[in-house]
């Protein structure tokens, strides 16, 4: 018996690998250190691809070869011994070739086996690795499997899909190429119809369905396999029926490649009874979710330590994804595997009940949030309720379809309303507050007149103040039918903000006033203090936060001043938006006659803003910073101030919140200082910053991240690399820049290779979208 002295039997690749630079790289590190390593992740995940360009760059390494051991075929692990030596070459049959024979074959050997798909026999599987691990002392294994093989001294990396772009945020077609599912579906896009590319006009598009598909190399390649018949538009529309829709991969294929359905049995059959049924329950999760939540879906019918051990095995399958933040881990479910457990949760006929669970968890969540509003834990509420507004969402959603749970829509629609004003989601606010309230019509009630006032501010802000009027009539009729003076004052706010926003700032004025006047009245005659004190803080806040802009509109400075000091000596509003907005109101009123302290008071407006994660804070803070500077002869930083802000009201579309007029502004002056190109250069600057780079070019610490460049690189790069990332930045070539530079062409490639380590990126189109967009950031 010999073997064939080759150097292995990995296949050449028939199309691009992209992306994985990092897992790549990490994964040939492990290699290096580890004689066990295994690949996990979800199927269809680019597992199988990873280990293949890991073995076929590291085959140097081993003397003897890079052998693939596919398993995916294999029913018995009793044939495991006979199909790995027939994959080397060894001639031997089934019947007589054992482990052990494998062992002494395999023993005086130094290899690489790539045992491929291991998780459908996984206990056989892990048996024969251990074996032969203990007993050939030059081997390694690199193995892929939907779970870990549970052996000692193994090293295990979970595989996660490819980058794909942040939904909430807007997608630039400059930034596209740094998200490797992008340029997957764009490559495979490409071969299935000649000429295709991203565009201005596919860009959105094509970024949607990468998310829909979760970044699933598997689901894109057979989504792109669909563009032979249908536009990606079309596409896009029909993705809710995925599992029919991703039915065509290659010929060459394992079954399980197929198609989605397939690709998601496989995972599906692997999981016991119990584990089936967990995934199913926890498929009514919209987003992430912890422990906590999951025990409340299932409550009654698994203990904690059984949801707990269930949850493990299906981490371990690949089936949740845990992410670990401040110390807590929580659980996703990708959204293709979220559809089929679902699908199955409704075959069980138990998905209503699982969904009330669900609705009932998140009620509760958005309550909490809402009574400790006031407090210095308002930041970590802002930041809990957007890991969570997922979940809210589909709370809501369900409230809407299931008359019984009407009621729990309007409560946590109320309780975000807050939320959606710091947040700047004006929309989002009006649309849920909308629904709410006409899923629950019988009767007027305190919860109705909260929901119209709110959206009616909420329409104020969009500068849509006839919708604002009608809706605070609505809300004003049925506070006087309630005869309820907390409602009254709810209306009384709501009708000082329209007057507000509508330039009567003496009516505004006196309807704040008439707010505090009713409020210590109440105080006064109210002997349950302590069940009140919340609702009459939030009532009181509002109404001063409302007169220091309405006094400084009417010209009395020192009473707006002492309005907002009022706020700021409020004990429990330490980082809120209370206190942001307080410091900004006074501000805008004090920055002719104070500018220094006005630029003091905006600047801890500005950071607190930031770690509030509320742009509608910080675009006040703009408009009045670009004052400041206009006033001070800082003519450019004045435009590029005005741009920020612009960019800002548009993407919130907020366009009545003007706290400052045209003249205050000075855009016409701007323009004749400046001259029309100077202004629009600096003008558009402002405009492509997105709300943390605004902020920070407010704060000026732009300018002193410039100061430090030559120490402390953005990116990580030293001085060299960031001159190497220009010239890639430029279409140079490794030669060209070793040319110019006057280094050698390897140490070019060495450069461009650490740039693209530290940048996390895996081309050099990336490379040059990074420049772009690194220097629009510093350069107006």
């Amino acid at each position: 018996m010999t073997a064939a002295r080759v150097a292995g039997n990995v296949p050449l690749e028939l199309t691009s690998f992209v992306g994985r630079r990092t897992e790549l790289a990490e994964t040939k590190q492990l290699l290096g250190a580890s004689r066990l390593v295994t690949l996990t992740g979800i199927g269809g995940v680019g597992k199988t691809r990873l280990a293949l360009r890991v073995a076929a760059e590291t085959h140097r390494a081993f003397a003897d070869g890079v052998w693939l051991i596919e398993l995916g075929e294999l029913h018995d692990t009793h044939r495991l011994a006979a199909a790995t030596a027939g994959a080397l070459g060894f001639d031997l049959t089934s019947t007589t070739c054992s482990l052990d024979d494998l062992v002494v074959l395999l023993r005086p050997l130094k290899l690489l086996l790539v045992l491929d798909n291991c998780e459908h026999l996984i206990a056989g599987i892990a048996a024969a690795a251990d074996g032969l691990l203990r007993g050939c002392p030059h081997l390694k294994i690199l193995a892929t499997s939907r779970e870990p093989l549970g052996l000692g001294g193994e090293v295990v990396l979970p595989v996660r899909p490819l980058t794909v772009p942040d939904p909430s945020r807007p997608c630039s077609i400059r930034g596209l190429p740094s998200y490797e599912a992008i340029m997957l579906f764009t490559e495979r896009a490409g071969a299935a119809i000649p000429g295709f590319d991203v565009t201005e006009d596919n860009k959105d598009i094509v970024a949607r369905i990468c998310q829909r598909l979760d970044g699933l190399p598997l689901l894109i390649e057979l989504a792109a396999a669909r563009l032979r018949s249908m536009s990606p538009r079309q596409f896009l529309h029909r993705l809710s029926e995925r599992h029919r829709l991703l039915t065509m991969g290659t010929r060459g294929a394992p079954a399980r490649h197929q198609s989605l359905r397939a690709c998601i049995d496989w995972s599906h059959d692997l999981c016991t009874p119990r584990e089936r049924n967990v995934w199913g329950r926890l498929s009514v999760f919209a987003g992430v979710f912890d422990l906590g939540a999951a025990e409340a879906i299932c409550a009654g019918e698994l203990t904690p330590s059984e949801l707990a051990d269930a949850v493990t095995a299906l981490v371990d399958k690949s089936i949740l994804i845990p992410e670990r933040s401040s110390g807590v881990v929580r659980y996703r479910l990708l959204e293709t595997l979220r559809d089929y457990g679902r699908e199955h949760l409704q075959e069980s006929g138990d998905c209503q009940t699982q969904q009330r669970r669900h609705r009932d968890w998140f009620t509760q969540l958005a309550l909490k949030a809402d009574s400790d509003w006031h407090s210095p834990r308002q930041a970590e509420w802002i930041h809990c309720l957007d890991r969570e507004y997922a979940n809210l969402c589909a709370a809501m959603t369900f409230g809407m379809s299931d008359p019984s749970s009407a009621p729990f829509t309007l409560r946590i629609a109320n309780a975000l309303r807050r939320y959606w004003i710091s947040r700047g989601l004006l929309n989002e606010g009006r649309h849920w507050l909308r629904h709410a309230r006409a899923c629950q019509i019988e009767r007027p009630s305190r919860g109705h007149v909260t929901a119209l006032s709110a959206e009616g501010l909420l329409a104020g802000l969009q500068g849509e103040i006839t919708d604002f009027v009608a809706l605070v009539a609505q809300a004003r009729d049925c506070a006087a039918r309630l005869a309820d003076p907390v409602a009254d004052r709810l209306v009384s706010n709501a009708e000082g903000q329209l007057a507000l926003l509508s330039g009567d700032a003496t009516s505004a004025a006196a309807h704040f006033e008439y707010t505090l006047d009713t409020s210590r009245r109440s105080e006064r005659l109210d002997e349950r203090l302590d069940e009140r004190l919340d609702e009459r803080l939030d009532e009181r806040l509002e109404a001063l936060l409302g007169l220091v802009v309405a006094s400084g509109l009417c010209g009395h400075r020192e009473q707006a001043i002492e309005y907002g000091e009022k706020v700021l000596r409020t004990e429990v509003l330490a980082e809120t938006t209370y206190q942001a907005r307080a410091l900004t109101n006074v501000a805008s009123v004090i920055w002719r006659e104070e500018p220094a302290r006005a630029s003091e008071l905006l600047n801890q407006g500005l950071r607190l803003s930031r770690h509030l994660n509320s742009p509608l804070v910080a675009l006040a803070c703009l408009d009045t910073a670009a004052c400041l500077s206009g006033a001070a002869n800082q003519s450019q930083r004045a435009a590029v101030l005005l741009g920020a802000a612009r960019s800002l009201r548009q993407s919130m579309g907020c366009q009545g919140l003007n706290t400052h007029t045209e003249e205050e502004l000075g855009e016409h002056r701007l323009r004749l200082v400046l001259g029309e190109h100077a202004f629009t250069k600096a003008l558009h600057h402002g405009e492509r910053l997105n709300f943390e780079k605004a902020v920070a070019y407010a704060l000026d610490e732009n300018t002193s991240r410039k100061r430090q460049a030559n120490s402390c690189p953005d990116g990580g790069l030293t001085v060299r690399e960031r001159q190497v990332a220009n010239l890639v930045g430029h279409g140079l070539t490794n030669r060209a820049i070793a040319e110019k530079l006057v280094i050698s062409q390897r140490t070019a490639q060495g450069h461009v290779e650490h740039i693209l380590t530290k940048l996390g990126y895996t081309s050099r189109v990336q490379i040059a979208a990074w420049i772009a967009d690194h220097d629009d950031d510093n350069k107006p």
